[in-house]
């Protein structure tokens, strides 16, 4: 079997082996983007950070918060399944049982490390609950240390939405079983 060998004519001249042109095209981009900014001002893409906020897409992925209910306890209930489906696994719950009727379990501990998280938003498809979001447009995520990437479930919290009826607690009062069910069926009836 013979091999066919293919010739390449490579006749380019000794102004493009010194790559002369492409370098003139390279100043010529440049300059036009400098007299562009110097003389320009409107479409200048540059954001003048602390002053000015850039624009965030509403649906940007941004830091992870912890939604509550009307009573002011927070929605998750440990189910585990925002832990299961992120491919980081970076989630990690520990789940208690609270007297309160209404709430089967709720979590003790809700870690969440930024530093190993893709955002890739599974955890919030994966909730069953609507208990964590994505959506508090915080795209600054600077630290002066790596403990501080770190995020529990106090930090978690849903502060955007609070007000006095719906303090975040951390574990819910426990109610009476009239209360905390009252279309139950199996409910204790008073005779």
């Amino acid at each position: 079997m013979e091999l066919k060998i293919k010739t390449v004519d490579r006749s380019e001249g000794f102004i493009e082996a010194i790559y002369l042109p492409a370098i003139l095209a390279g100043l010529r981009i440049t300059v036009h983007h400098f007299i562009r900014n110097i003389f320009g001002k409107r479409d200048v893409v540059t954001v003048q950070y602390p002053e000015e906020k850039r624009r965030v897409s509403a649906r940007y992925r941004g830091r992870h918060r912890l939604t509550v209910r009307e009573d002011g306890f927070i929605k998750c209930v440990a189910c585990y399944m925002c832990e299961e489906i992120c491919p980081a696994h970076c989630i990690h719950i520990e789940s208690g049982e609270v007297e309160d009727k209404s709430v089967e379990k709720y979590p003790v501990v809700f870690d969440i490390d930024e530093l190993r998280c893709v955002f890739c938003g599974l955890c919030v498809e994966a909730c069953p609950k609507d208990a964590i979001r994505m959506d508090t447009g915080i795209i600054s995520l600077a630290h002066g240390s790596r403990d501080a990437f770190d995020y529990t479930r106090d930090m978690l919290k849903d502060a955007y939405h609070e007000n006095e009826k719906t303090k975040f607690r951390s574990i819910p009062s426990p109610l009476t079983e009239e209360e905390a069910l009252p279309h139950s069926v199996g409910r204790l009836s008073e005779s």
